[in-house]
């Protein structure tokens, strides 16, 4: 007997629910509005499997009316931005980026004020919580400071929580696992937490990095990895310039290995393996 397949309309999309092109086109022109997130038509099975559940949750009959409808509730409107944001994320992802950080970066920060560093897109905390060990490990009870940011407030709850999934603690060295971890015992066996000794230097926000940004200061080192791969080329340069302001002259710029930042900033030279600095001299840079 021969089996017959056929092709998925959405992922995990209830059968009768479908994902017209005009809706989809709808939601695509919404989150880029919004986030800056450019989503192609290969992702059209994503958005219809991740908001399937949604719909339902809320007694709709289509994709259309839910679109509507999260335009009239503040808190839906949030939560479709939440599950439309990709937030994959690992504990001391790209180490080579750890190791020019302890080795290079953080001997050579002098200077009146505290060593301050950016996760701009931090998901669920974990490449914050990865600077915050390290620096805890090099620099101890000197001043600095990590700040997190990301879209989402559903991936920034879990931040703030400093509580992960034991399968995680594989990714964190054993020297950072002893000292700065928690295994959990009883009720929270099978997970552990991050030290208060490091999540005393973490503070998260909600940050929007296509649009104006907020005061938050300015910093050494920026983390803006594996993000800019969702942007066209218009947004990566707004976002850059936006970010860019906020970093010291001779500051620090990591990227994710695959993106590169050559000629979309003039304020920012490479230093290899995605990784730039800001130039000293530059007066463009600050305008």
């Amino acid at each position: 007997m021969s089996i017959k397949y056929t092709k998925w309309d959405g992922v995990n999309a209830p059968a009768g629910l479908m994902l017209s092109d005009h809706d989809f086109n709808q939601f695509r022109h919404w989150i880029f509005d919004i986030s800056g997130i450019s989503m192609g038509p290969s992702k059209k099975a994503l958005v219809a499997g991740r908001l399937a559940r949604r719909v339902q949750h809320h007694g709709l009959r289509s994709f259309h009316a839910y679109f509507e409808h999260l335009h009239r509730d503040a808190a839906e409107h949030q939560i479709a931005i939440d599950l439309l944001t990709t937030n994959e994320t690992h504990f001391f992802r790209e180490p080579r980026h750890f190791e020019l950080l302890r080795d290079v970066v953080l001997p050579a920060h002098t200077g009146p004020h505290p060593l301050r560093i950016w996760s701009a897109a931090s998901s669920t905390g974990q490449e914050a919580y990865s600077i915050a060990m390290l620096l805890s490990h090099v620099l101890g009870q000197e001043a600095w400071e990590v700040l997190g940011s990301d879209l989402s407030t559903r991936v920034l709850d879990q931040a703030c929580s400093a509580l992960y999934d034991m399968s995680m603690a594989r990714e964190i060295p054993d020297v950072f696992l002893r000292n700065f971890c928690l295994k959990g015992v009883g009720s929270q066996a099978g997970r552990f937490l991050i030290s208060p000794e490091v999540t005393a230097r973490v503070r998260f926000a909600q940050v929007n990095l296509n649009q104006e940004l907020p005061n938050v200061g300015d910093f050494d080192v920026i983390f803006l990895r594996n993000v800019l791969i969702y942007f066209n080329e218009d947004t990566k340069r707004g976002v850059i310039d936006r970010l860019q302001k906020k970093l010291r002259p001779g500051g620090w710029f990591f990227v994710g290995h695959s993106e590169s930042l050559n000629g979309v900033h003039p304020a920012l030279e490479s230093h290899g393996y995605s990784v730039y600095r800001k130039r000293v001299s530059s007066t463009a840079s600050r305008a």
